[in-house]
């Protein structure tokens, strides 16, 4: 495995503070977020000095019903030949769900939500990771993800359904201590049980992350300071084998850069005061031996693995759609969960829609003033998400001019403005009713 050494997330908003930064050996950038043919000018610069990149997906799915779709998996390595990445990165998560295999609404979460440990889920995850193996230039890590939220009746801890994962696919693993540390507060999972029972040897490498806090909930912001404890894991997981690479997530509340050096410095000597004795260059006959996964080789699937995983999809679709369903739509909890952690997660949902939202069309917030959040909040509980954020930002707007809920003349003629620039021109449907509402939509507006 490639040794990475020390590494922070790219953002924008810190991208030259990054650059400045001593000891940063490696950058990971979020997927979505790079145009492979217009690659922002401080990861060109960073890439000429030698700073590995990675691309880190955040909307792939693995973890859902359907297949990886080909488009998603097509940019992703459009990103990962763009940028010499030697590794791309995914999340063990649904990102949406409903669709054909459910005759129901497609319905987008927003958020990374977690895959029930289930023979179902682990059946299908891995046929997925298969599929995106062989689309993929590069080797594929993938995340374990923090969650508020348990599902009814799993069959498997974390650690093992990682350790069967790892084994049946050869996939690596980017083991995240903040979300061990989430699960650990919200969930009771013991860290140290999980890396007894993951693949450690399957490592590519860690991330480390803050949060916070509150009513017994910890949230996992990314918007906080690392705290002592999700060091601890660290420490944990250094003392059982040194990680390829570490990794400092801060998506927002950027503090200034000499508090993230110091972050950064805390990590490095986390790692080095708890790290793991070299390995044994053989393993004696009285000892056994332990095998790294073999690398995948695209196509050489296993037999179980040409097996129809369709009626597993199909169950599981059900479920997830369910689930889902309640958590952005408000129809019934699903037996068997825990409806208060479900209400939590659904509020989290809708404040990070508005938040995203917000970042995504800044002029709304704008327009809208004090008034945008309440709004926003009020229009996610029954108008789940069906497309991305931009097209979420259109129809939060044309709702709010649809419903006559804006009795300010000004403020409705420059919502109005900015939806009409932005909604068009856009391709016209072949059906003639779609293309008649949308012709009516714009001379309403315009009035």
């Amino acid at each position: 495995m490639r040794n990475l050494g020390t590494g922070i997330g790219w953002r924008p908003e810190i991208a030259e503070a990054v650059e400045r930064m001593p000891g940063i050996d490696w950058v990971e950038a979020v997927a979505e977020n790079i145009c492979p043919g217009h690659l922002p000018e401080s990861l060109v610069r960073l890439r000429e000095r030698g700073v590995t990149v990675v691309p880190h997906g955040v909307s792939l799915g693995l973890g859902g019903a359907d297949r990886p779709a080909e488009g998603k998996l097509a940019d992703l390595a459009a990103r990962a030949e763009a940028l010499g990445s030697p590794l791309v990165t995914e999340h063990i998560a649904f990102v949406r769900a409903g669709g054909a295999l459910t005759a129901s609404p497609l319905l987008e979460a927003g958020h990374l939500l977690p895959v029930p440990r289930t023979r179902d889920a682990l059946d299908v995850l891995c046929e997925n990771i298969r599929i995106a193996q062989d689309a993929l230039p590069v080797p594929l890590a993938v995340e374990n993800i923090a969650a508020l939220i348990c599902w009814p009746g799993e069959e498997m801890t974390e650690g093992q359904f990682l350790y069967d994962l790892v084994d049946r696919t050869g996939v690596r693993l980017l083991i995240d201590v903040a979300n061990l540390h989430t699960n650990h507060v919200n969930r009771g999972e013991d860290p140290a049980k999980a890396l007894d029972e993951l693949p450690v040897e399957a490592i590519a490498y860690v991330h480390v992350a803050g949060g916070f806090e509150r009513d017994g909930v910890w949230h996992d912001s990314h918007a906080h300071a690392v705290p002592p404890a999700v060091l601890d894991v660290l420490a944990d997981l250094a003392s059982r084998v040194r990680p390829p690479g570490v990794l400092l997530e801060r998506d927002e509340n950027f503090p200034e850069p000499a508090e993230l050096e110091g972050e950064l410095l805390a990590i490095r000597e986390t790692v080095e005061k708890s790290a793991a004795p070299p390995k044994k260059p053989a393993a004696s006959p009285d000892t056994p031996e332990t095998h790294e996964p073999e690398a995948h080789e695209p196509g050489a699937h296993e037999p179980e693995a040409q097996a129809a995983t369709g009626p597993a999809r199909q169950r599981l679709a059900l479920a997830q759609a369910a689930l889902l369903s309640a958590l952005v739509a408000g129809t019934p909890v699903p037996e068997g969960f825990d409806r208060t952690r479900l209400a939590v997660q659904a509020r989290a949902l809708a404040g990070k829609r508005a938040d995203v939202v917000a970042k995504v069309a800044p002029e709304l917030p704008e327009i809208l003033a004090g008034a945008y959040r309440k709004a926003f909040l009020a229009y996610a509980h029954g108008h789940p998400m069906t497309d991305g954020y931009r097209r979420d930002a259109l129809d939060f707007a044309e709702h709010l001019l649809f419903e006559g809920r804006l009795p300010d003349t000004a403020v409705r003629r420059a919502l109005s403005d900015w939806w009409l620039e932005r909604s068009g021109p856009a391709p016209l449907s072949q059906r003639p009713a779609a293309r008649l509402v949308r012709a009516t939509r714009r001379v309403l507006l315009r009035r």
